[in-house]
């Protein structure tokens, strides 16, 4: 099927701009930044915004009339907008397309109960009720539809191939969320069923994590044999560039995992202990990280008192400080072992009114206290800023004040 000339014409308009915005001088710079900041080498705190309550956008208004290109029309106008925040974002000058596949999952249906309200909370029907529907769990496999792959990829091409390259991530389905076992794990039993089996049914629970540790590394090891692992794979919530590593690129697929980020985290288990913690996920988890070249841990949540076993990866480099860990206790663990990704509550920087008083006081006092450290900042999880499509910019400027004045060189 063919684009319609009025998709044509706003995806190819759309392209043309992002191309631009790729071709800048300055990503360069930005790439040398990310290498030395996730080699450990000195330089300043870089910043990173990965979300921006895109939903409350003008831009983000779909104009395509196929559905099927509103994912292609979403990412460019996004980055376009992304382009006005001035902040570190790498902009990679390629359009990719996923593949689509044939397993996917762990074979049983996890069932969501939607509110009617747009955007609101959803509650889920755990698929793993008793023990016993533990048995029903599926092993995952690297297997990939190649004739729905195709097409896909043709449609984009046909549209967008003379402007910008398009590639596609052959990568295995179980990757990030789906290979953190933790999330997955979260969706099929519940968070509180898991703490309670943590006591009750300790060797059941360590049972099924080794089943879910072993079918993604059963992926994974089909994928890398299969060549389907590629430069685009790189996964560290942040930019994935280092002098380890071979930088992103559309034109390197077979490539083995030791040329790869990973990236895992645990944030249904915040609340346990450390032990816990350790016991129950993280050596699970280790055995998949440790085939990556470098992994980067942790998202939204608090891992102020489990910095010590995240010293047990390997290959770790980045640790995510969330909004609610002690920036000062996790800097004096971190030191300058890994990149500190600092993440300061979206709420006190940009989502109820804009206090510049507020954000200099909070990003000030946290950065100063991880100032003998690996530094990013990171703005993420921004559900809201309350329609005002300045605030990010306006608080990059900021935040770059703050760590000009600190970070004097």
């Amino acid at each position: 099927m063919t684009a319609s000339l009025h998709d044509r014409d706003i995806l190819r308009s759309l392209a043309e701009q992002y191309r631009d915005i790729c071709a800048k001088p300055s990503q360069q710079e930005k790439r040398r930044l990310w290498r030395l900041k996730n080699s450990l080498k000195p330089v300043k705190p870089l910043i990173y915004i990965r979300a921006c309550a895109w939903q409350e956008m003008p831009e983000s208004r779909l104009q395509c009339e196929d559905a099927f290109f509103h994912p292609y029309e979403s990412f460019f106008r996004q980055m376009l907008f992304q382009d006005t925040f001035e902040d570190d974002f790498i902009f990679e000058p390629w359009v990719t397309v996923g593949a689509l596949y044939k397993c996917y999952g762990w074979g049983l249906e996890v069932k969501r109960h939607m509110p009617e309200e747009a955007r609101g909370s959803w509650k889920i029907d755990y698929a793993i009720k008793t023990l016993d529907d533990a048995l029903k769990m599926q092993v995952p496999r690297h297997e990939i539809d190649e004739t729905a792959t195709a097409q896909n990829l043709e449609r984009v091409k046909d549209v967008l191939g003379d402007i910008i390259p398009v590639a596609v991530d052959r990568g295995p389905a179980y990757r990030m969320w789906t290979a953190d076992l933790s999330t997955d794990l979260g969706h099929l039993r519940g968070i509180e069923n898991i703490m309670v089996d943590m006591l009750d049914n300790p060797d059941w629970l360590k049972g099924v994590l080794a089943f879910m540790r072993d079918g993604v590394l059963k992926a994974h090891d089909e994928a890398e044999r299969a060549g389907d692992w590629s430069l685009l794979d790189h996964q560290n919530q942040a930019m994935p560039y280092a002098m380890e590593l071979e930088d992103p690129s559309a034109d390197a697929p077979g490539v083995p995992r030791k040329r790869l980020w990973a990236f895992a985290a645990s944030q249904e288990l915040t609340c346990v202990s450390p032990e816990m913690h350790n016991e129950f996920m993280l050596q699970y988890q280790i055995p998949i990280l440790k085939h990556f070249g470098l992994a980067a841990y942790g998202c939204c949540e608090d891992l102020t008192r489990k910095i010590d076993i995240l010293r047990q990866i390997p290959n770790l480099r980045r640790i995510g400080v969330a909004p609610l860990a002690n920036v000062a206790r996790c800097a004096e663990q971190i030191k300058r072992d890994y990149v500190l990704s600092y993440r300061p509550s979206p709420a006190d920087m940009v989502s109820y009114g804009f206090s510049e008083e507020r954000i200099i006081s909070i990003v000030k006092r946290d950065l100063e206290s991880c100032s003998d450290c690996h530094v990013d900042v990171t703005l993420k999880d921004v559900e809201t800023v309350e329609g005002d499509p300045t605030r990010i910019k306006r608080w990059v400027r900021l935040v770059r004040k703050v760590i000009d004045e600190i970070w004097r060189e």
